[in-house]
């Protein structure tokens, strides 16, 4: 039996750029797994082609089968959640057991507001240029 769970501290899923994310990581996991890993992410979801960029991992040696750990990762300042009418920048955490590569996935939001931004009131924000800018370094 393989459990995975990510929980978030005071169960906030909405962050603000450079923001820290804190919260607990649990597991049981049979066979023992030789480590954990958790990643703080983002991936592009809809038409087109999918993009993913890691930011940061967090690996958790000499895990025992059933634990729990407390972590915390940093948002960068970009790219900010977005939803749009064809795509979306979604931010996500993961926890992979190893070396069976399981999984369990925690998407949250990162915007100015705390909160994703909307496509259509981007134009008016000037927030896609900023975007675009950031992608584009």
């Amino acid at each position: 039996m393989t459990e995975l769970s990510i929980e978030l501290a005071q169960e906030q899923t909405a962050f603000k750029p450079a923001e820290a994310v804190r919260g607990k990581v649990s597991w049981t996991v049979d066979p023992p797994p030789q480590f954990m890993e958790l990643r703080l992410f983002w991936f592009t979801r809809g038409k087109g082609t999918e993009d993913a960029g890691i930011v940061q991992t967090v690996r958790f040696d000499q895990p025992l089968p059933h634990e729990t750990r407390s972590f915390e990762v940093c948002l960068p300042e970009a790219p900010y959640s977005f939803s749009g009418k064809l795509i979306s920048l979604v931010w996500a955490l993961e926890l992979v057991a190893y070396p069976s590569k399981q999984v369990a996935r925690r998407e949250i939001e990162m915007g100015p507001d705390g909160k994703e931004v909307r496509i259509e009131s981007v134009q008016t924000s000037g927030l896609a240029r900023r975007w675009l800018e950031v992608r584009a370094t």
